[in-house]
């Protein structure tokens, strides 16, 4: 099985239609900055998070920095999901 921050970025490539492979994308890269990811892609990220992992983000959940990195990411999954 793939670690989940391998999945992420699989997810975040094919969610967004990023320009990258998977595996271009750095477990600390800042996606913001390095990705060109903003808060409208971030909304999509989490819809799509709650879609395919089964997590669930309330409002208090939505800072950017918790979806500034796959690993800050994958955080969050495992939070809610430790079998992730």
């Amino acid at each position: 099985m793939s670690r989940l921050e391998d999945r992420l970025k699989a997810f975040i490539v094919e969610r967004l239609f990023l320009k990258a492979k998977p595996e271009e994308i750095g477990d600390e890269d800042d996606l913001f900055a390095r990705w060109g990811i903003s808060s409208p892609h971030v909304l999509e990220i989490v819809v799509g998070l709650e879609e395919v992992f089964g997590v669930t983000f309330g409002d208090d959940d939505f800072n950017m920095k918790k979806f500034q990195t796959i690993h800050r990411i994958a955080d969050a999954v495992r939070t809610q999901k430790p079998d992730a």
